[in-house]
């Protein structure tokens, strides 16, 4: 007969969520970078001015990247159009923010691509951050899943969008006939660092605070590519192209690609793989027939049997 202490332990441990499946990662994944897009074009405008296909360029694709994470996620509804209703509770719930805010994003970002306004640019860009912030406030309000909810995620998931949308511009600037400016440059490098500096500050919050054993495993495992992916690779070959080494354009094309693709590997591993619920905390655990019960446990967080503090 199974050890009714595992058994207890094995029904209260946290489990892998199943409600939010690649389709809603996907509205993080693209839905942040298109934020970021805008934000960084609208930042260009004002201070380099790039070439007006360019602009038109990064703000057509930074609606495209919100539009399909949104239309993933309106998939993932078994009744798609009930998305209507979440219209209905702007004072409480940023997922109802966050879609009001998409309606003025498209709507902004549209007359901004029909005009070439450099003030509606600006508000796209605004509405743009405003939109990620959103975001990464609904990854927070998940309070049932540690790894979601720790206050680390936010900075984290906003900077993160900033530098996917960094790396996007850079991509487009580098075949461009203009190339990329030395000012998209620094901002995709500060951005690597930040975001770099900003994973570390989230993992340590997170085993400081405490998570379970297995969101931590996953994370831990995810650190080293990371690193290397989306950290290291992106910054030397902006290093790189900054010092003026052969091959700029393919430089800052390879690092805003590398920049994008550890972005996007983050947040799909912190939605998907990392999403490990709470669990129960065990006051005592169970025995079968007579005998003392056992010691207070956190199934999942400690060592079965450690006495914990819940």
């Amino acid at each position: 007969m199974k050890n009714p202490i595992l058994r207890a332990a094995n029904l209260a441990s946290p489990k892998q969520q199943r409600n939010w499946d690649w389709r809603a990662a996907c509205n993080f994944i693209a839905g942040g970078a298109g934020g970021g897009l805008l934000l960084l074009t609208s930042l260009a405008v004002s201070l380099a001015g790039p070439a007006p296909e360019v602009t038109r360029s990064a703000i057509l694709l930074g609606l495209m990247l919100i539009g399909g994470g949104l239309t993933c996620v309106w998939f993932e509804i078994g009744r798609p159009w009930r998305a209507l209703n979440v219209y209905r509770h702007f004072s409480t719930s940023w997922m109802t923010r966050e879609a009001v805010v998409a309606l003025t994003v498209f709507a902004t970002g549209g007359l901004a691509l029909l005009t070439g306004a450099s003030m509606l640019v600006v508000l796209a860009g605004l509405l743009g951050l405003a939109f990620l912030y959103s975001q990464a406030r609904i990854l927070a309000a998940n309070k049932g899943i540690p790894a979601w909810r720790h206050p680390a995620s936010i900075p984290l998931m906003v900077v993160t969008g900033l530098a996917e949308g960094a790396g996007f511009l850079a991509g487009i600037t580098s075949v461009t006939a203009t190339g990329s400016g030395s000012a998209v440059l620094l901002a995709l490098l500060v951005l690597i660092a930040g975001r770099a500096w900003f994973w570390k500050s989230y993992l340590n919050g997170l085993i400081a605070d405490g998570a379970p054993d297995a969101a931590l495993r996953v994370l831990d495992t995810l650190s080293p590519r990371l690193l290397l992916i989306g950290h290291a690779l992106p910054a030397l070959a902006v290093i790189a192209a900054l010092a003026g080494m052969p091959g700029r354009a393919a430089l800052v094309l390879a690092a805003g690609i590398l920049t994008v693709g550890g972005g996007w590997l983050l947040k799909y591993t912190l939605v998907r793989r990392a999403a490990y619920t709470q669990g129960l905390s065990l006051l005592r655990l169970p025995v079968r027939g007579n005998g003392p019960a056992g010691p207070v446990a956190k199934p999942g967080w400690k060592t079965i049997g450690q006495a914990n503090k819940v």
